[in-house]
């Protein structure tokens, strides 16, 4: 039974359920960062969707949309970002072979690794180490990551319209 809210009219109900909804929102929210972070700390560990959603106590499928829902892209995707991230300032290091790189930084195939790398970057990762020590010297690791960090697909058609 619906009982009267304090004005007198009826919708307590739907506030109580809407209030119920930000929490849960939030509680979400508040595990996506977890998820995040922990892809953040662990990228060259052997991570999947299955075992981040189970660190939250989340089902695979309810993190993956809930995680695009929040960042634009899925977990894996993410996770893929933040490995390019990591290979490129190694080939930029230079003492490195392409395949220790794709290792260190957690790809367990050399062909998806360099796959991703040119998808991010826009070229191979043999061609990226030949380019960015020449253009990166001299220059601190600090300023160097963030001029080189890789645009994703998406992002470098919106940038070019502007």
């Amino acid at each position: 039974m619906i009982g009267l809210g304090a004005s007198g009219r009826r919708g307590t109900i739907r506030h109580v359920v809407s209030t119920s909804a930000e929490a849960q929102r939030l509680r979400d929210l508040a595990l996506l960062r977890r998820v995040r972070d922990r892809i953040d700390r662990e990228y060259a560990q052997p991570l999947d969707v299955e075992a981040l959603a189970r660190g939250v106590g989340m089902s695979s499928g309810h993190l993956s949309r809930q995680f695009r829902r929040a960042y634009g892209e899925s977990p894996y995707s993410y996770l893929m970002t933040r490995r390019i991230e990591r290979a490129m300032a190694l080939l930029r290091r230079g003492d490195l072979s392409i395949t220790d790189v794709c290792f260190e930084v957690g790809c367990s195939s050399l062909g998806t690794f360099s796959t991703r790398f040119a998808e991010l970057v826009g070229m191979s990762p043999s061609r990226y180490r030949r380019e960015a020590a020449a253009e990166t010297e001299g220059m601190p690791s600090c300023v160097a990551k963030q001029v080189t960090r890789p645009i994703r697909n998406r992002e470098a058609r919106s940038s070019e319209r502007t």
